[in-house]
């Protein structure tokens, strides 16, 4: 499955953004979906997935701040950000087609090329 990410841009703390991720082909109702990120100098860490029964799983830094949905019929997945930090700023990927752990980057398949979401203090 091929991903495109976008909504990403430069905000302020407080502000919100939301994110989407455009899938392709018709199976996208059967992945499980993820979103991570990855901050300047540091690894590349998880922070929202959502299954294919809309289980959802949250990182602990987001958890109350952002929301994971999907919209199956668009075969898109959406991260709703609010109260943004200047520490949320990094670039945000989507992944597709989880086979493990959701936290782990190892399990999933199929990955977006990433959007910038920068937020100033």
């Amino acid at each position: 499955v091929q991903l495109q990410a976008s909504g990403g841009g430069l905000t302020q703390a407080g502000d919100s953004l939301r994110l989407s991720c455009k899938a392709s082909g018709r199976t996208f109702r059967w992945y499980d979906m993820g979103w991570f990120r990855q901050a300047p100098g540091e690894e590349r860490e998880f922070v929202a997935g959502i299954s294919r029964s809309d289980d959802i799983w949250y990182a602990d830094a987001v958890r109350g701040r952002f929301t994971i949905s999907r919209n199956n019929a668009k075969t898109t997945v959406y991260l709703e950000m609010n109260s943004l930090k200047p520490g949320d700023t990094a670039v945000y990927y989507c992944a597709a087609d989880r086979s493990g752990p959701y936290y782990s980057i190892q399990s999933y398949k199929s990955w977006g090329q990433g959007t910038l979401v920068t937020v100033s203090s």
